[in-house]
């Protein structure tokens, strides 16, 4: 049987992981964005609460959490460039279990309650209600179809460009043209939205 102090711990780390999972799972993850980042954003948000709640359970400064933030601040991902979508969703993944665990360690259930609402509400209403879920990407491409390259027949360009590709393409830029080989380099700029 779980002593008081470790009911609380567990029951407040529940409720962080729902709140978190609810972002991660039906929020960022069906936006069909890289979904390497779902594990990074999990373990932050568990780590994070459970190094706050030992901050607060034994009542160290809250000059202790700010250095836990310099900390992660000298954390950078060398392999690739994070999108600032993926750092924004960080920050909030990193941030929660901070709110979570000091509301949750001063009894404040209902304000907890309340802010990770608001949170989750927040994040999908500018995410997905809004529709600023549309990631741009882009990708140099070599098109042998010169006929469509001339700005009058660009719909049908994109078309195809939609097709060959299965990518959702909205905008193309021709780089280069090479009239001996009978190709183009161009730029396509396309989204992860499906329309």
């Amino acid at each position: 049987m779980l002593t008081g102090d470790l009911t609380l711990f567990v029951a407040g780390f529940i409720l962080n992981f729902l709140a978190a999972f609810v972002i991660v799972r039906f929020i960022y993850y069906p936006g069909g964005r890289c979904n390497n980042y779902v594990f990074t954003f999990r373990a932050f948000n568990t780590v994070i609460y459970f190094i706050m709640w030992l901050f607060t359970s034994i009542e160290l400064s809250i000059g202790a959490g700010f250095g836990l933030f310099a900390l992660f601040s000298i954390l950078r991902y060398r392999t690739e460039t994070v999108p600032i979508r993926e750092m924004t969703y960080l920050f909030v993944m990193a941030a929660l279990p901070v709110l979570n665990s000091v509301l949750w360690g001063f009894a404040r259930y209902d304000e907890m309650l309340i802010a990770n609402v608001l949170v989750i509400l927040t994040i999908w209403i500018l995410d997905k209600a809004w529709g600023f879920n549309r990631e741009q990407h882009q990708m140099d491409v070599i098109y042998e179809k010169i006929d469509l390259i001339p700005r009058e027949r660009r719909e049908e360009m994109l078309a195809d460009l939609r097709t060959r590709t299965g990518l959702n393409v909205y905008e193309v830029e021709v780089l280069s043209v090479n009239f001996l080989r009978d190709t183009a380099e161009i730029r396509i700029t396309y989204s992860n939205n499906k329309g």
